[in-house]
């Protein structure tokens, strides 16, 4: 499997959520990713951080960004699908050939109207990702209320814009009830860029549960390292590698347990003697 940095788990706990990049290209290198998914600039403008990544041999794979696709008219749509040409610009300077959309629900609409209204701003997205040259994804996002959460989702976006790929994000379709491995095998075709995060069940009646996600499924779950929760990774990885998967994959840290560093280090070591013992 291709591994690839995800600026998210480092800026996570970094000061005012802002990474040091060259900190982060440096800790990608030393690890021996394939590349790296640039979540958000961080106010870099994006030829810096390009700069800085072709200095450490570090490809941008992805640039993932906001933006607001959710309202049920096309005029009110018009600000994100602007956000959506600002990004593919910077994905072009990143020299990224795909951009990802973390798209959540929105009080007032029900999962289903979430996903009508976004699916309709995808279809003029698309237009822009095509004469861009890039591909857009989007991914199995969470809680309770976003459009995308479940492979029939994602198949439903993708039968409506045919040019829309998929993020696969095992964690996020974990928490939302259906198997991992369901989920990347029902949407396997569209599925050209991954996310790897882990949960464990919280107990319902716990004072922590508060700072856990509640899940489509009605349970509670807390981030955990990959490798340490409910993911069964050795069976997913046997099922990606059949099915021959030759995208990245993040390697995603939600949890505060281990220093964002180390969580990378420790997950990349248990996924490849995982791989390496399959």
């Amino acid at each position: 499997m291709k591994y690839s940095m995800m600026t998210y788990t480092m800026a996570r706990q970094a000061p005012e959520g802002k990474p040091d990049m060259v900190a982060v290209c440096r800790l990608a290198r030393e690890l021996g990713m394939d590349g790296m998914d640039q979540v958000h600039l961080y106010d870099y403008p994006p030829q810096e951080i390009r700069r800085i990544a072709d200095d450490h041999g570090i490809p941008l794979i992805c640039y993932t960004f906001s933006a607001d696709l959710n309202f049920p008219d096309a005029e009110s749509r018009k600000p994100g699908l602007e956000a959506i040409r600002e990004g593919l610009d910077a994905a072009n300077i990143l020299g990224a050939p795909t951009i990802m959309l973390p798209i959540g629900g929105k009080e007032g609409f029900t999962r289903g109207q979430s996903r009508a209204n976004v699916i309709e701003g995808l279809k003029d997205a698309v237009k822009l990702s095509k004469t861009a040259g890039v591909k857009i994804t989007t991914e199995h996002f969470v809680g309770t209320i976003a459009p995308f959460l479940v492979s029939a989702d994602m198949n439903e976006a993708v039968a409506e814009v045919p040019d829309l790929y998929v993020t696969y994000d095992n964690g996020n379709v974990l928490i939302s009830g259906e198997d991992p491995i369901d989920g990347f095998l029902k949407s396997r075709e569209k599925i050209i860029h991954a996310h790897f995060k882990d949960f464990r069940a919280e107990d319902g009646g716990n004072e922590e549960t508060a700072a856990a996600r509640l899940g489509l499924d009605g349970n509670h779950y807390r981030p955990a390292l990959i490798g340490e929760g409910l993911v069964d990774y050795p069976s997913l990885l046997r099922t990606m590698t059949e099915a021959g998967y030759d995208g990245y994959i993040n390697i995603e840290y939600e949890g505060d347990k281990y220093p964002a560093d180390q969580a990378v280090k420790k997950a990349l070591d248990y996924l490849r003697k995982t791989e390496a013992n399959l």
